[in-house]
């Protein structure tokens, strides 16, 4: 069975490789899903994956097949699988167990464990291949309406746990009823979230370097936003002329963006950290006035890693809700297909040098 995979470690060692057949056997108690690969979405993981900057190879094997973003169809079932039968669209979820008491009670996404095990990205091996097998806990169903896109699925559900952690923690606040917002960031999470926050009925901003007319703009502003470049308004400027910002998404990666995100927040805001940043830069930030106002302004910040099962049944839902109120939206993110994982080099290019891509994914297999 063909995949794609890295050697761990090793620079730019992406390449193709052959893998067992997995099996529904291979997962205990007649649990186990047999899934056919039909797409897989690409993203900055899987290009610093391939830069060698993180990710481990699962026991066994002295390389880690890559890929996080799933969509597939189900080929066969366990005895004792319940809900999906073959034919399904399914997406598979991405972190897996520990032993924290976090993992322990579903929510993998929050483990305190030192080491944490995700498909794809580190000591699991991902969904470049053509097929998987893997437990009903961890497969979601998408509706067969939602085919052309349920590959989105995966970052969806990163933007719907940032954004409901925000709501989660608000609750402090009682009577917290948001307004406006702003994302900063218009890659393919940051209009993810930017869609989400206007499903919630709020009035979003939505920030980036280019200066319009990109597609990546136009896209923002079919969703009845407001995109802004940073190249001539700040983030601080966008939160004086279009604010006060009451959720502030950021989606770069960029850590000065952050701080200057503290800054910007309005009072009794949420600001929800999606980016890592992989590097060790030093910046100088204002600390004394960030600090003061978070504490006059009852502020708060919170980082938000991968997502649970809830919010990729949260994230079905909210597509489906896309998909009528903003019908053939979420397609037009799927700019650059590859054609079959033996093209693993074009997917490495596009991810490197296309500047206008905004969703890279590979086409498995293309019968739907």
């Amino acid at each position: 069975m063909k995949a794609v995979a890295v050697f761990p470690g090793k620079p730019n060692s992406i390449h193709l490789t052959d893998l067992p057949e997995p099996s529904i056997g291979d997962i205990p108690d007649g649990r186990g899903i047999l899934v056919e690969v039909l797409r897989v979405g690409v993203d900055g993981t899987d290009k610093e994956i391939n830069d060698a900057e993180y990710g481990d190879a699962p026991e066994g094997y002295d390389l880690l097949v890559t890929g996080h973003e799933s969509f597939g169809r189900v080929l066969e079932v366990g005895p004792n699988v319940s809900g999906l039968a073959p034919g399904d669209y399914v997406v598979a979820t991405v972190r897996r167990q520990g032993s924290s008491i976090y993992d322990r009670i579903g929510t993998y996404d929050m483990t305190t464990d030192e080491t944490y095990y995700e498909r794809g990205i580190n000591l699991r091996h991902g969904y470049l291949t053509e097929r998987y097998v893997d437990d009903l806990e961890y497969i979601v169903k998408v509706p067969a309406a939602l085919k052309e896109v349920g590959v989105l699925l995966e970052p969806t559900s990163v933007a719907e746990k940032g954004i409901e952690q925000a709501y989660e923690i608000q609750r402090r606040l009682k009577v917290w009823r948001p307004e406006r917002a702003a994302v900063v960031g218009a890659g393919t999470l940051g209009l993810l979230a930017t869609l989400i926050l206007r499903l919630r009925g709020l009035e979003v901003t939505t920030l980036a370097r280019t200066e319009p007319l990109t597609l990546n703009s136009e896209l923002v502003e079919a969703l009845d936003a407001r995109y802004a470049s940073t190249r001539r308004t700040s983030l601080k400027e966008a939160a004086q002329e279009y604010g006060p910002f009451d959720i502030i998404f950021e989606a770069t990666g960029v850590s000065t963006v952050a701080f200057e995100s503290m800054e910007a927040l309005g009072k009794n805001g949420a600001l929800v950290l999606t980016g890592i940043s992989g590097g060790d830069r030093m910046v100088e930030v204002p600390g004394d006035h960030i600090m003061l106002g978070f504490v006059l302004g009852n502020k708060v910040a919170v980082g938000s890693v991968n997502a649970n099962r809830t919010y990729f049944e949260r994230g079905v839902q909210d597509m489906a809700l896309s998909e009528a109120q903003y019908p053939g939206w979420l397609n037009r993110l799927l700019t650059h297909p590859v054609k079959g994982l033996e093209n693993y080099k074009e997917m490495i290019r596009l991810l490197t040098e296309e500047k206008g891509a905004v969703k890279v994914f590979v086409e498995v297999n293309g019968r739907r």
